[in-house]
């Protein structure tokens, strides 16, 4: 039996893991789907608690820096990026 691993990158609006949800990504390195950026329209999970409460690990949570002012108003990244992990078994073929 083998492992594969499954990451979920959830930016949330503020710091807080209870916060919603205003951005994703996925990735299966099972290989048993292949999410795209835009592929859906409602995130995989309205908080970060609610995917911890589906079994995904929080491994990386984004660090809190502080921001001069009028910065609040630049829109080239999510601040609030958290990182979670899922491993999967799986029979390798042989």
């Amino acid at each position: 039996m083998a492992a594969r691993q499954k990451v979920l990158v959830l930016y949330l609006a503020t710091s807080a893991l209870d916060t919603p949800v205003i951005g994703w990504a996925r990735y299966d390195g099972t290989g048993e789907s292949r999410p795209m950026t835009g592929d859906a329209d409602v995130p995989p999970y309205k908080t970060g608690v609610d995917a911890l409460r589906d079994g995904w690990r929080l491994i990386q949570a984004s660090p809190l820096v502080s921001h001069v002012s009028g910065e609040e108003f630049r829109t080239d990244y999510l601040k609030y990026e958290f990182f979670f992990e899922q491993w999967q078994s799986f029979e390798p073929s042989p």
